[in-house]
Parts: C-alpha cells; sequence; structure tokens
C-alpha cells in the first residue's frame, strides 16, 4: 500500500509527552501522530516535539454540548493553529434528526472553507456517521463532504462484515482522505488481535476496504494517504474476567498492523 503510517497517541497516556513521542520515533514505521489537542499546559511542549521528531500532526476534535456547530467551530479554530495535516473529527450526534445533521454538516463545510483546512469526519458510534446508509445519505446531499474512515463502528452497529452495503461503501471509499485501520467484527469494534487465525476473514476483509480506498486514493493523488493503526485500550480492548488484564499489548498489536500494512 503507497501509505504514511501515522501513531495514535490513544492509550499511551500512561506515559509522559516526550515519551510517547520518541517511543513512536523509536518504532521507525511512523511519520506522524494522531491526537486530540494538548492541553493549555501542554501547547508549547506539544509543538516543541513536533518538531524535534519532524512529525505531521492529525487532529482530532470532538463536537458536543448544546451547540455541537459551535462546538466545531471553535475547535477546528484551535486546532488550526497547530498546522495539522488535516483535522479529523468525532461530529454531530446520532440522535440528531437528519435535518439537523444536514445543517450541522453545511455549516461545517463552510467553516473548513474559511480555515482553507481538510476536514474527515469520523465514521464512528454516537455520531452522525455511524451506519453506512446514514452516512451515504450525507455525502449525497453534501459533495465536498469528506470522511475518516472507520468501519469497525459500522460492523458493530450493523452487526454484519457489510455485504448487503456494497453501494454505500463505494461511495464512503470514495470521500476518504484518512484511515482508520482497526478490524472490527460482528459483535464488537475490535478483535483481541487482528493476526488471530479466528479473525482472518475480518482482516481480510477491511484490508480489502482499505486497499479499495488507497487505489481511489492514488488515481487522483500523488501523495500518500494516510492511515493510524487504532486499536484501542481496555475496554475497546478485551480483558480478561475478573483480572481486567487486556488479552493483547496494545503496543505491539499496532505495530503488527503497521508493519502489515507498509509490507
Amino acid at each position: 500500500m503507497n501509505i504514511k503510517l501515522i501513531k495514535a497517541l490513544w492509550g499511551m497516556e500512561n506515559m509522559k509527552l516526550e515519551e510517547q513521542f520518541a517511543k513512536i520515533a523509536s518504532a521507525g514505521c511512523y511519520t506522524g501522530i494522531e491526537a486530540p489537542l494538548p492541553s493549555k499546559e501542554n501547547e508549547q511542549q506539544f509543538r516543541e516535539l513536533l518538531s524535534k521528531y519532524q512529525f505531521d500532526y492529525i487532529a482530532m476534535v470532538f463536537t458536543g454540548g448544546e451547540d455541537h456547530l459551535a462546538s466545531f467551530q471553535q475547535q477546528i479554530e484551535q486546532a488550526a493553529a497547530f498546522k495539522p495535516l488535516f483535522i479529523n473529527a468525532h461530529s454531530a450526534k446520532d440522535s440528531m434528526p437528519y435535518d439537523q445533521q444536514l445543517e450541522f454538516y453545511a455549516q461545517a463545510l463552510v467553516a473548513e472553507k474559511a480555515l482553507n483546512i481538510q476536514v474527515g469526519h469520523e465514521t464512528h458510534r454516537g455520531r452522525a456517521m455511524f451506519t453506512p446508509w446514514g452516512t451515504a445519505q450525507l455525502l449525497k446531499d453534501l459533495p465536498d463532504l469528506k470522511i475518516t474512515a472507520d468501519f469497525s463502528h459500522w460492523c458493530c452497529v450493523a452487526e454484519s462484515l457489510l455485504e448487503d452495503q456494497a453501494d454505500n461503501l463505494k461511495l464512503a471509499f470514495e470521500r476518504t482522505i484518512h484511515i482508520h485501520s482497526r478490524v472490527g467484527y460482528a459483535e464488537g469494534p475490535q478483535v483481541p488481535h487482528p493476526a488471530a487465525p479466528e479473525y482472518k476473514h475480518e482482516l481480510e476483509t477491511h484490508e480489502g476496504w482499505w486497499q479499495q480506498i488507497v487505489d481511489l486514493w492514488d488515481a487522483k493523488h500523488t501523495s500518500p494517504i494516510t492511515l493510524t493503526p487504532e486499536f484501542g485500550p481496555p475496554g475497546y480492548m478485551h480483558t480478561l474476567p475478573f483480572t481486567n488484564q487486556p488479552v493483547a499489548d496494545l503496543w505491539e498489536v499496532c505495530l503488527w498492523m503497521a508493519k502489515r500494512l507498509k509490507g
């Protein structure tokens, strides 16, 4: 795959910020990080570390409160100050009526254009894009709308590997600007370990989706698409009963996925 691998800081919160950056750099396969905006007290250090390690940055924002649009606008203005590659947004709410969703994304596109920065709206549970069919309708109604593709959520919501969603997936592939390469399955958003042979079909299905996205991207762009092996800690990761011990090492799971995709 012609890709740039990005490492999420999710699950590394038990380490100091500089330790997180150093460990990611030592892996030798990542070219940047994906993370929420740093706290005010960490802003200067965050900028210095991005410069020190020459990392690209994908900023994450999370809309909320009574006014999701105001929340979105405020956060993307803050994110733009860090000059990220683009912004990955957890946007709107699954319970919003469709007309409110449509208005939110229409205005989000206006805000994005004003800042001259791309935004990929993540296909995430709890958000407006939590199903392939709902997302497809938004993409049809708003031709400039773009997504961060995390189809593991759709597998969980649809309780399937989306065998009946070919048309909606095709549209999603075409509008993807960033990939979260977590492998989901019919009963959850994250398999215990993508290398486990019992999840071979799930892994190959997701890889097929990602390859189609990469192929479409390469046909239109000279730069590679970005991809984050975004497996999560407990409670995304399975744990053993009574002990709450994770069934796999999160760092190694993400690195296994990264090296497999890099080939």
